[in-house]
């Protein structure tokens, strides 16, 4: 049988792997099951990649680079001449309107690096990326690395409650972090 020249497979399969984590988390991702979402023969995903890992980082790597996660972008939504902690907020909240599908795969992706160590440098650079968008905006590091955590915090809560995105709530929150006034 002839070999067929197909130069998006591997870009089908990080795509399929993306797919099957947002639909049904990681703990369902397989080369079987990736193999048969991207409609590749089962050797092509390890063709492609030698394990679960390298098809993770690639997978996280695509998400982390999505224009609505691309950090790059979120520095140009956080304009001067507004208050930071409602940049931030309206920033999450159109975030948080994108639907809740993609923000779990983010997270689920993110957070399987406490097991992965293969994951831990994406996600690594994600959030030291985060912290220096926020940086440009607050006076040192520690302040924009605790609003970063604390935005990480209030999205997973969002996720894990299930609550609608309150822009009042997470405006206050940030702003005791900033040292803005609240607002009444």
């Amino acid at each position: 049988m002839a070999r067929r020249y197909d130069p998006e497979r591997r870009q089908r399969i990080i795509d399929a792997a993306i797919r099957l984590v947002e639909l049904k988390g990681i703990d369902a991702l397989s080369h079987r099951a990736v193999a048969a979402e991207a409609d590749v023969p089962l050797g092509s995903t390890t063709y492609h990649f030698a394990g679960l890992d390298d098809l993770l980082v690639a997978a996280l790597e695509q998400v982390n680079s999505a224009p609505q996660t691309a950090i790059a972008g979120w520095s140009e939504e956080l304009p001067e001449d507004e208050p930071l902690a409602d940049a931030l907020t309206g920033l999450l909240q159109r975030y948080a309107s994108g639907g809740r599908g993609r923000i779990r795969l983010e997270y689920e992706l993110y957070l399987a690096a406490l097991r992965r160590p293969a994951l831990q440098p994406v996600a690594g650079t994600w959030i030291d990326d985060m912290v220096d968008v926020v940086a440009r905006r607050t006076p040192d590091r520690a302040t924009a690395r605790a609003l970063t955590a604390l935005v990480d915090g209030l999205m997973l809560q969002m996720l894990l409650t299930d609550r609608p995105f309150d822009p009042a709530e997470v405006r206050s929150a940030l702003a005791r972090v900033t040292g803005e006034p609240p607002r009444t």
